[in-house]
């Protein structure tokens, strides 16, 4: 299933040039394969992978809840821009629904793809 999928978001890269949002969200449950998926086209593509979770714990290890909450969404916009890169792949995006960081995880990667053209694994199902 990894290569169709790597297939279909290759594919999804030409489409999203175009886009206001420039997001891509690979939904899926998980142990479907999506990481397989996005890290074969960040190899094929030379796209970046960030695992987000890893990324964002590490910047806010230092802070306090509170700085956490305010801090966590412009972290993750940091975290994108180091890479310099007009595409990134985004995986292990968990952390962001910690309900602590009081995040709105599909507006603040809206807001980001504004900017980047964003491949996001999304861990679930669409009905």
């Amino acid at each position: 299933m990894s290569d169709k999928l790597a297939e279909n978001i290759t594919e999804a890269l030409k489409d999203a040039q175009n886009l206001f949002y420039r997001l891509i969200i690979v939904a899926a449950p998980s142990g479907s394969g999506k990481t397989a998926a996005l890290q074969k086209v960040s190899q094929i593509e030379k796209i970046p992978l960030i695992n987000v979770n890893l990324g964002l714990s590490e910047r806010m290890l230092e802070l306090t809840e509170k700085q956490r909450a305010i801090q966590a969404g412009r972290l993750l916009n940091d975290i994108i821009d180091e890479k310099n890169k007009d595409r990134i792949i985004l995986d292990n995006i968990e952390i962001l629904f910690d309900s602590s960081l009081k995040l709105d995880p599909l507006r603040l990667l809206q807001k980001i793809s504004r900017n980047k053209t964003l491949h996001v694994a999304w861990n679930g199902t669409i009905k």
